[in-house]
């Protein structure tokens, strides 16, 4: 199957992980216990298959020799903890602004991010220069999401500082790609780049966790039995950072982030359509935002620059 292809059905996962974690945060009402639960869950997955997984051994052994002749860089490796720090600021700051403002932001950083990330080499590949092209389909993409979102933004849910924040995280996902990219290109193996990854992220959101303790911010609540559906968004999450990682390698990163968001989206109109949350229906709007994903798609040149390679 075609890269692009993987990019776009892989990035649909997240919109199912999104509504996994943010029922379960609703359901705990603690987001970072929730996002705790969410990485805890894809780290046990990850590695229940790195111990049937002959290639993990290699790709370690990788990772290891990137480090030692020097071609990767020890803090490349600390990728996951960025996972941990978008999950956290996702998780407070969409209760605040509301998912439609957060999207919007975010996406706009994640596509400022990868412009630039992009421009420096950051994930390996050969750099791409910021070109008109290139900034006129990321400005189409972050309109393709605000028209998706538009029935469902309300101005009274905006503030500057949690704005600011879901744009900060946005360009964090944007980094983490390229680096998963990097760390990719000597593992070999995107299952290895996926363990690292969890690991990363789970160890950064325990050290929250313990920071958090004691300033009496945090309390743990008991886990609910039902729905099930609510704890699969750990095992989204390992089988989407396993193959964007080797995409992005193949892409770059704002081609994989315009797949991204086309993928989001379509996601997205999948729940509101088989899923949906009370009171809210398929809308025009996300159909229409959709469609403008795709226009930004071919306006980047995806397809030419898989081509290309």
């Amino acid at each position: 199957m075609r890269l692009d292809l993987i990019a776009f059905f892989t990035a649909t996962l997240i919109a199912f992980q999104a509504r996994a974690n943010g029922e379960l945060s609703h359901l705990l009402g603690n987001p970072i216990q929730a996002a705790t639960v969410s990485f805890g869950s894809g780290l046990l997955v990850i590695s229940l298959v790195a111990a049937k997984h002959h290639g993990m051994k290699q790709g370690l052994a990788g990772i290891k020799r990137g480090i030692a002749e020097g071609g990767l860089k020890r803090w490349n490796l600390f990728a996951g903890m960025l996972g941990g720090i978008f999950v956290s600021i996702q998780t407070n700051t969409v209760p605040l602004i509301g998912v439609a403002i957060y999207s919007v932001a975010s996406i706009s950083g994640q596509t400022a991010s990868s412009l630039i990330v992009d421009s420096l080499g950051l994930a390996g590949g050969s750099k791409k220069h910021i070109t008109f092209r290139r900034i006129f389909a990321s400005l189409i993409t972050v309109l393709a999401v605000l028209v998706s979102v538009w029935d469902r933004i309300d101005a009274n849910d905006l503030s500057l500082i949690p704005v600011a924040l879901a744009g900060l995280a946005g360009g964090i996902v944007g980094i983490q790609r390229a680096l998963n990219g990097k760390i990719n290109i000597y593992s070999g193996q995107h299952w290895t780049t996926s363990l690292l990854n969890f690991i990363m992220g789970t160890t950064f959101l325990l050290i929250l966790t313990a920071i958090l303790i004691p300033t009496g911010r945090y309390e743990f609540t008991s886990l609910p039995a039902t729905p099930w559906w609510v704890y699969t968004g750990g095992v989204l999450g390992v089988i989407y950072i396993a193959y964007s990682a080797t995409i992005v390698q193949q892409l770059g990163v704002l081609a994989s982030t315009l797949l991204s968001v086309g993928g989001n989206l379509f996601g997205a109109l999948l729940i509101d359509w088989l899923f949906p949350a009370h009171g809210v229906k398929v809308s025009a709007w996300l159909v229409t935002g959709i469609l403008l994903s795709f226009a930004g798609v071919i306006v980047g040149g995806v397809s030419s620059q898989q081509q290309k390679r």
